[in-house]
């Protein structure tokens, strides 16, 4: 069969011939229809991810995606080690599978499984996000960010939620999705902005795709001086670092306001809770990008082009899928 291979630590995948998988633990082959190139997928053979450990290579990208099972069944699904999902065919636990909607093509439900749960764990396990909430999402115009911004609406309730990013033309498509108020990062002074509206109402909930100095900007604005005396906690959770992988942060900022920092990814979240998302929430989304609730820009490109795929920088606020 052919698949992409990943042959060294770094290297984009190369489209190649592949043995067939092999079935061990239970698992069944599975025809692969569509697979995302997420972060988390060229990240894991990086060689630099912290989860890459789990990986030998040479190896099959791919985290999840949509497969056809023996029996015809349509499903998102992981591949079992150590397969991955950019091949034609594939090892799946067919109980760990999650059935499709007729009405969601597979390019779409293979790109929506990766933003979506990572911005439903955002949302619910670690901002706790409430209706009527005032949510605030740092670096809203890439894919996660922008499928977060709306399930803090629809699907959480928030009151408020106000974006931030660069891309002006993102950032007015997503007032017409849920958001009520954008920040132009680079056109407008981020922080102030951010200290402008938290005294108007303070912020419930920040959810932070960027990291580096614009989250520096926004942790400032919250601790600020003039809002010591008026206590609010706010949970400011770091989901992504495209900004930056470091940042300074003065300790007097976590004394000054109620302010608690915490993680989204591989590893911070206990696997009941992940477990359970995935079961309970999956399926709320997929059938919200059929009715319209939910929308993500796809952009469907071969397998046979995956090293050019790879290599190229993805298109704003779209996510690339790769089709057998």
């Amino acid at each position: 069969m052919k698949a992409a291979v990943v042959e060294q630590w770094g290297q984009a995948p190369i489209y190649t011939d592949h043995p067939e998988p092999v079935v061990v633990d239970g698992g069944v082959i599975a025809t692969v229809e569509a697979s995302a190139l997420t972060n988390l997928t060229k990240g894991l053979v990086s060689g630099k991810h912290y989860a890459s450990r789990e990986l030998v290579l040479p190896a099959i990208p791919g985290a999840d995606g949509v497969a056809r099972l023996e029996d015809g069944t349509r499903v998102y699904t992981g591949a079992l080690k150590p397969y991955g999902m950019m091949a034609e065919r594939t090892l799946v636990n067919p109980h760990g599978a999650v059935v499709l909607p007729d009405d969601v093509d597979s390019v779409t439900a293979a790109a929506i499984p990766n933003p979506g749960v990572s911005a439903w764990m955002s949302l619910e396990h670690a901002a706790a996000v409430r209706p009527g909430d005032h949510v605030l999402v740092l670096g809203a115009t890439g894919v996660t960010g922008s499928t977060a911004v709306q399930l803090a609406k629809s699907a959480f309730g928030a009151g408020r939620v106000v974006v931030a990013g660069r891309d002006t033309t993102r950032l007015e498509w997503l007032r017409t999705v849920g958001a009520d108020d954008v920040i132009a990062i680079g056109n407008e002074d981020l922080g102030a902005r951010v200290a402008s509206l938290h005294a108007e109402r303070p912020f419930d909930a920040v959810l932070d795709y960027l990291w580096g100095e614009p989250a520096e900007q926004v942790l400032e604005a919250l601790g600020s001086n003039e809002l010591m005396a008026r206590y609010h906690h706010t949970r400011f959770v770091q989901i992504g670092s495209m900004a930056g992988l470091t940042m300074t942060l003065p300790a007097g900022i976590l004394r000054s306001a109620g302010i608690t920092v915490s993680g989204v990814g591989l590893g911070s979240v206990p696997p009941d809770v992940l477990g359970r998302i995935r079961v309970e929430a999956l399926p709320k989304m997929f059938a919200m990008v059929a009715s319209g609730e939910l929308q993500l820009r796809v952009e469907p490109r071969p397998l046979a082009e995956v090293e050019r795929a790879w290599t190229a920088k993805e298109p704003s606020g779209t996510r690339v899928v790769l089709t057998p």
